[in-house]
């Protein structure tokens, strides 16, 4: 990896703007992942959305970041980091002002969907110019202070996003951006030098770019996606949801020969599933946020269509829960050094389908503090025990030389959870068209999908009590 000819200091102008570009970028899309579902009833209700609608613009946005992170990450190393860094924000805000101004679901769909392009751009980019740019001395005190501002952003995402939807109009979440944006390329062409993996050749010999891969993931998702939404509308039996599901099917199957035939430079090299760690820990993220995922796509939704809350309280109601991640995710990292991640990974998941059991008994006109937030907080505090333990885990099963990929590959776990959760509730707790606007329909809809979200946290704390254990060097993928 090639480092400026001067690293940056954190102390100096420099390293000041370009922590703060990364910071600033992040936040947008933390910022857009934290109050797109707390828009959803009031877009859904301008635009004459169905339920389908809604679960492509959270999933049309997560398909493309699931899919293409890892590509984003192998362009920044070939190209310059800073380069794909400034596209993906530019991108990004572009697509954000065609969400502002879409004027139907499909067009607010297909705007997410490139939206979700310039996020797979912006997010490995971010902390990559950081890894690259800030002298060694510097780099975990520049990580971690960007880690803690982005964490801030998080917190203070759905109570700006919930205040512009209810001030203005939801369409504000997606202008808001734009300012930062602006913020960001005039920091990044300031301050932010260019960095690229030099130690490659321009024709990409020997490194993980690898288009075919990226193209392959995104149709195995997306056919599998399109299938599950489309079910409820089309019938099960349907030509063009069959002819998905076969697609998705089929795409995995390939993606799978594909990587094993391009060895060590592809996207994602199957040597790391040698380690059986690796891939319980990936399945296991697959699981635990797929609950997260299908918990937050209804609970904002069930709080203003059936509870009567405004969009503001309603952003509201989930701060606790990002607060315990920020204040105990690095006491639950120390815990799970000490004893080893298996009793955090059991526990936590057990402790947060607690929450989501006394979530299922709120109703309207219930209160914040005695019916709301207990469920919150105690998902925010299984949550807390699982992230921090299960980011240390993954990294620890594969040899240090695929740390990078690792942690990718399980960032596209993690929102592949969430985008295959959002596309199979609606299906499995029966609702489609409309329903999510009928009080009565969406109460039971919202009650099966936290049953069913809370199942899934038991089996992801049956996989960790029963297959996961402390990493060891003998244990590792092999290098």
């Amino acid at each position: 990896m090639s480092t400026p000819a001067s690293p940056l200091r954190t102390g100096t102008a420099a390293g000041r703007g370009t922590l703060l570009a990364a910071v600033l970028a992040s936040g947008m899309v933390f910022l857009d992942s934290t109050v797109v579902n707390v828009a959803l009833p009031r877009l859904g209700a301008e635009l004459d959305a169905t339920v389908a609608g809604l679960q492509w613009t959270v999933n049309g946005y997560l398909l493309m970041l699931a899919a293409f992170v890892l590509l984003g990450g192998a362009l920044g190393d070939r190209f310059g980091r800073r380069r794909v860094f400034l596209l993906g924000v530019v991108w990004f805000a572009a697509a954000s002002m065609l969400c502002g101004l879409a004027q139907g679901t499909g067009w607010l769909v297909a705007a997410r969907f490139l939206q979700g392009a310039g996020g797979a751009l912006l997010t490995p980019g971010s902390l990559a110019v950081l890894q690259a740019s800030f002298h060694p001395d510097d780099r975990g005190r520049a990580i971690g202070t960007w880690s803690g501002l982005s964490g801030v952003a998080t917190t203070l995402g759905p109570l700006l996003g919930g205040w512009l939807i209810d001030a203005l109009s939801w369409r504000w979440i997606f202008f808001v951006n734009l300012p930062f944006a602006v913020a960001v390329v005039l920091a990044a062409l300031r301050w932010v030098p260019e960095s690229r993996d030099e130690s490659v050749s321009r024709t990409g010999e020997g490194r993980r770019f690898d288009m075919a891969g990226a193209l392959l993931g995104a149709l195995a998702l997306g056919g599998v996606t399109y299938a599950l939404i489309d079910a409820p509308a089309r019938g099960d039996g349907s030509p063009a949801v069959l002819a998905a599901a076969v697609l998705g099917v089929v795409a995995v199957v390939v993606f799978v020969l594909v990587e094993r035939r391009r060895g060590d430079t592809a996207m994602l090299p199957t040597g790391l599933f040698g380690s059986r760690l690796f891939s319980v820990l990936n399945v296991f993220t697959v699981v635990v946020y797929a609950a997260l995922g299908g918990f937050t796509f209804f609970l904002a939704v069930y709080l203003q269509n059936v509870v009567g809350w405004s969009a503001l309280l309603t952003g509201l109601s989930t701060v606790p829960m990002t607060l315990l991640l920020l204040v105990g995710s690095p006491r639950a990292g120390a815990l799970a050094a000490r004893i080893g991640p298996r009793l955090p990974l059991a526990v936590g998941p057990v402790v947060a389908a607690g929450g989501l059991l006394l979530l299922r008994r709120v109703g309207p006109g219930a209160s914040y503090w005695v019916d709301v937030l207990p469920g919150v907080a105690l998902f925010g505090i299984g949550l807390t025990l699982v992230v921090a333990p299960l980011t240390t885990s993954v990294l620890g099963a594969v040899s240090d030389r695929f740390a990078g990929v690792a942690s990718g590959f399980n960032n596209a776990a993690s929102r592949a959870g969430g985008l295959l959760a959002v596309a199979a509730l609606p299906l499995l707790v029966g609702l489609s068209g409309t329903g999510y606007e009928q009080q009565g329909a969406l109460a039971d809809a919202y009650r099966g999908a936290l049953a069913w979200c809370a199942g899934l946290l038991l089996v992801g704390a049956a996989l960790a009590t029963v297959l996961i254990h402390r990493p060891r060097g003998e244990g590792r993928a092999p290098s």
